[in-house]
Formats: C-alpha cells, sequence, structure tokens
C-alpha cells in the first residue's frame, strides 16, 4: 500500500509518501501561500523517490478541507491530475480530522476528552467538529460564531483540547476550566497517513471526475442560518 498524500487546505504545503503506515518521502513549506510554485516541485521529488526507490503508487490521497480556496484547489486539482494520468484511485481526507490525527500522535490526553480542531474563517467565524480520542464524530463540522458562551454545554461534560489557525482567536473568549488549547498544530500530509490508509483498506474512494472539498465560502453558504449560532 503505496500512497501519495497532498494537504494544502491553509497557509502550509506539504507532501508525503507513505508505505504500510512508514513515511517513505516528506516535504512542506509553512512560509505561506505559495502553494502554485511549491506543490508542482515536491510533486517532482516524491516522483523521483519513488522511481529511484523502484516503487509505484497505489493511491493519492488530498486533505478535502474546510480550507483556502486556492489552497484546496491547487492540491485536488493536482491530486485529480495525477490520479487520471495513473488510472489511480483518489481518497479524500478531512483537513479537521488531519489535525486530530497530529495531536494524538504527539499529546498525550485524557482518554475520555473531546478534540476540537478548528479552520479560521472571517472574523470570529470558525469551522470546527469535535471528535472523541479514538477520532469518532462526537459532533459533525459546523460554521460557528465563537463567543464567550460557545459550547458550553459541551464543555461542562467533557476536557475539550481546541487547536488549529482557528482556535488562536478562540483563546480569549472560551475560557471555561474545561478548554484547553494546544498551539503550533497545522495540517501536515504526514498526519494523513493513518486516515488514509484505513480509507484504502476499506476501499472508500472518490470519485475522481466530480469530487470537490469544502471551500470555506462555498462550505458556509451551505450553513443553514439557524447553524450560525454559539456552537450548542
Amino acid at each position: 500500500m503505496i500512497i501519495l498524500h497532498i494537504e494544502t487546505s491553509t497557509n502550509v504545503c506539504s507532501v508525503a509518501i507513505s508505505e504500510n503506515g512508514s513515511i517513505l518521502f516528506n516535504d512542506f513549506d509553512d512560509k505561506g501561500m505559495n502553494h502554485a510554485a511549491l506543490l508542482p516541485v515536491f510533486i517532482e521529488k516524491s516522483f523521483e523517490f519513488l522511481k529511484t526507490a523502484h516503487k509505484r503508487l497505489d493511491a493519492v490521497a488530498v486533505s478535502d478541507g474546510p480550507g483556502s480556496y486556492t489552497g484546496l484547489r491547487i492540491g485536488v486539482s493536482t491530486a485529480k491530475g495525477i490520479c487520471y494520468g495513473l488510472d489511480l484511485p483518489l481518497i479524500s481526507v478531512s483537513t479537521l480530522e488531519i489535525i486530530s490525527s497530529a495531536i494524538l500522535k504527539h499529546h498525550s490526553l485524557e482518554p475520555q476528552a473531546l478534540l476540537c480542531p478548528m479552520i479560521d474563517a472571517r472574523r470570529m467565524e470558525v469551522y470546527s467538529a469535535f471528535y472523541t480520542t479514538d477520532l469518532k464524530i462526537y459532533r459533525e463540522i459546523s460554521a460557528d460564531i465563537i463567543t464567550s458562551f460557545s459550547f458550553t454545554e459541551i464543555l461542562d461534560n467533557y476536557v475539550v483540547y481546541f487547536m488549529g489557525n482557528g482556535s488562536v482567536k478562540c483563546k480569549s473568549m472560551l475560557t471555561h476550566p474545561h478548554a484547553h488549547f494546544i498551539e503550533d498544530i497545522v495540517p501536515l500530509a504526514e498526519n494523513m497517513v493513518t486516515l488514509a490508509e484505513k480509507s484504502f483498506s476499506e476501499k472508500k474512494f472518490v470519485d475522481t471526475a466530480y469530487f470537490e472539498p469544502f471551500y470555506l465560502k462555498e462550505f458556509q453558504a451551505t450553513i443553514p442560518k439557524n447553524k450560525l449560532n454559539s456552537g450548542n
């Protein structure tokens, strides 16, 4: 099982190749939105590695948002092009699950806690979801306007770890004693491996022709007004 992973949902551009859980190739840049210039370079380097190692891809995995319109468009169009060119299946992985996966790899958490990855939108809006520590969905992805009362019902009953670029602006608002913030966590291709390999094993592929990610502004338009609330 050899998979090429592409993550471009935020200002970080990253590419990785995995084989049966092990990372064979990894490259990233976190200096800004230079994806159009950087991603082709990373892809070329990854294919050079595959050629030298005499290995062939079995699938391509790409982050599917929510995230930057420009970043996701570049990542998804590149992934689709590779899949078409090499006749490979396409796997989509939620950006919020990628962030949560990074937390589980590098931090010891309370077993009954919840994870709340956040992607920054505009003003005090974020896109977030809640997961258990075994990455089961507790609350689906939603657009939330953050206030001091956001997620109170959840925080009254669970310790919650907030992370992702949307959590930075929420730290001063969410002062509940059960709210904990883990900083400097960004979605990276290397943290897609477990999620993508699970989808590959279960043959959960997306239609390469029709697949579209959760672009921030498009996803927001699909959220009913009554959902743009305090997050409860």
